[in-house]
């Protein structure tokens, strides 16, 4: 996945201006704009790594003659003390685009440790761990990416990538098989349907519809195992709700295709890295 340069520019530039407003109070009466140091990120966690090149676009932005060179690159495993990058650049500009680095790099980091881990308890298991729409406004692109560095596969993007039926829709529209028939007089042949169901019946009436995607949503493993049974391969079954790093094996052993799960972007532990600066040789006067 190739993310756009001008998306993770704009990103970077709203990230700088939320952070600086005007100027860098320590910073800009501390350190000459000539001054040049070196610098180095150092892994203090083990995990995988995601988000180092957009990292290093912070600082590029911030000073033309920044460079660096990686030892670490995204969907590698990092270890604490890993060093992961060493690089050069003006001091003052180093220290003004240090926390927008780090938040990015350790935000992306962290989904993307999270996934592989998640995918590492399901091994011998078919189902793929994808995120959910539950991400930060503004960054839902980078989530993503992560989440591929991690082992995973990417949900929808938006409300426009697929048509997904969820309870609200159905009350709205008085049943599920209405719903899925105005979507059908409306939608273009390239368009997929996905419906949520909470128990054998709607599960049923999904598949009498002709439904591409079936969530089950909030069940027992024991009620999935009996729906992949019922399905039997006419559509793909994705379990979602209530799924933890505590039983997330016993429902990928029930045979559903994908396991989505909001919690590995919207409250994902961040992955602990810092930047330091080698010592030189003092503040201006």
């Amino acid at each position: 996945m190739q993310l756009l340069n001008t998306y993770v520019d704009d990103l970077i530039k709203r990230a700088l201006l939320e952070d600086m407003s005007y100027l860098d109070l320590a910073t800009d009466f501390l350190i000459d704009d000539n001054q040049t140091s070196n610098a180095y990120m150092i892994a203090k966690d083990t995990g995988v790594l995601s988000g180092i090149k957009i990292a290093m676009r912070v600082f590029e932005i911030l000073d033309p003659s920044f460079r660096y060179e990686l030892s670490k690159n995204d969907c590698e495993n990092v270890f604490t003390g890993d060093i992961i990058v060493n690089f050069t650049g003006k001091t003052a500009q180093l220290l003004k685009g240090e926390r927008t680095a780090l938040n990015i790099l350790q935000h992306m980091s962290g989904i993307a440790t999270a996934v592989n881990n998640l995918q590492l308890l399901c091994n011998g298991s078919k189902c793929r761990i994808c995120e959910t729409r539950k991400t930060l406004p503004g960054l839902r692109a980078i989530e993503k990416y992560a989440v591929l560095c991690g082992g995973g596969k990417n949900h929808r993007f938006s409300l426009s990538d697929a048509a997904m039926i969820k309870d609200n829709h159905i009350d709205a529209c008085g049943s599920l098989k209405a719903a899925v028939e105005a979507l059908r007089e409306n939608l273009g042949h390239m368009a997929k349907i996905e419906v949520e169901v909470r128990d054998k019946s709607e599960l049923q009436e999904a598949l009498e519809c002709g439904c591409d995607v079936i969530m089950l949503d909030n069940m027992t493993p024991e009620m999935m195992s009996e729906c992949v049974k019922i399905v039997a391969g006419r559509a793909i079954l994705e379990a979602s709700g209530n799924i933890t790093s505590d039983n997330i094996a016993e429902v990928a052993k029930t045979g559903v295709d994908v396991i989505s799960l909001g919690a590995l972007t919207h409250s994902v532990k961040a992955f602990d890295i810092s930047m330091k600066i080698e010592k030189s040789g003092g503040a201006k006067l």
